[in-house]
């Protein structure tokens, strides 16, 4: 609870049974979150039972893709204030508080993983995926007349449920640039929207996508296009 308001988080899993059980921990652990919302999204480890095991709400998505497990979560969350993080060791629940602290001011609050002094060694931010991230996030900005941003790729983010109401509804994206997606829709819907930095470390098991670099460019490419399309196809 925060100032009298629920704290959901949004955990989109697939086959994470190796942290999703101290990820869904480390949250409650805090005191300050009162749902920790498993995704399970087609996972054929042992991830739903571990992350019961924990205290973790699970529902499965049985649609495949980021997009479409986060989605699903939101809808399900039924907290007023809505976060949701990666549970795979690369953020911590220790930066709860920072988005909380922005989000009476801000309809949403982003996460940033671009601040080289809050980067721990060993995570996957090198040079490809922080300044493509930067650019990314640069052509987001200028395109949509939005708040200063430096990082599309951040998952870690906070939103009032009442600004998600009027923004749910537009979301199309089922893969892994839901991100972007989300992030402009709340921009060009008019919604309070800010950017702070945040931990990042390393990766508990094998990245999906930016552990390869060719996954990671087309992925940029979707995220590009996708952006692109917004602004100009509507």
């Amino acid at each position: 609870m925060w100032k009298g308001q629920k704290v959901s988080v949004v955990l989109p899993a697939f086959n994470e049974e190796g942290n999703i059980g101290k990820a869904a921990a480390d949250f409650l652990a805090l005191g300050l979150v009162d749902e920790v919302l498993v995704v399970d999204n087609n996972s054929t480890d042992a991830t739903a039972e571990r992350a019961r095991a924990a205290g973790a709400r699970v529902v499965t998505e049985t649609k495949q893709g980021y997009g479409n497990a986060i989605r699903r979560g939101l809808r399900e969350a039924g907290g007023e204030l809505i976060a949701v993080c990666e549970p795979d060791g690369t953020f911590s629940a220790d930066d709860m508080p920072k988005l909380l602290s922005y989000i009476g001011e801000f309809d949403m609050v982003l996460g940033s993983r671009t601040s080289r002094e809050l980067l721990t060694r060993g995570a996957n931010m090198g040079l490809f995926l922080k300044w493509g991230n930067w650019a990314v996030a640069k052509l987001l900005e200028f395109l949509f007349n939005g708040p200063s941003l430096t990082d599309v790729g951040c998952t870690y983010r906070m939103i009032h449920k009442e600004a998600l109401a009027k923004i749910q509804d537009k979301f199309r994206v089922g893969a892994s640039h839901f991100s972007p997606e989300m992030m402009l829709t709340a921009i060009s819907s008019g919604l309070r929207v800010v950017e702070i930095p945040l931990h990042y470390g390393p990766r508990i098991g094998e990245s999906k996508i930016t552990g390869d670099p060719k996954k990671a460019f087309i992925l940029g490419m979707r995220m590009i296009w996708l952006i692109l399309c917004r602004r100009f196809l509507g």
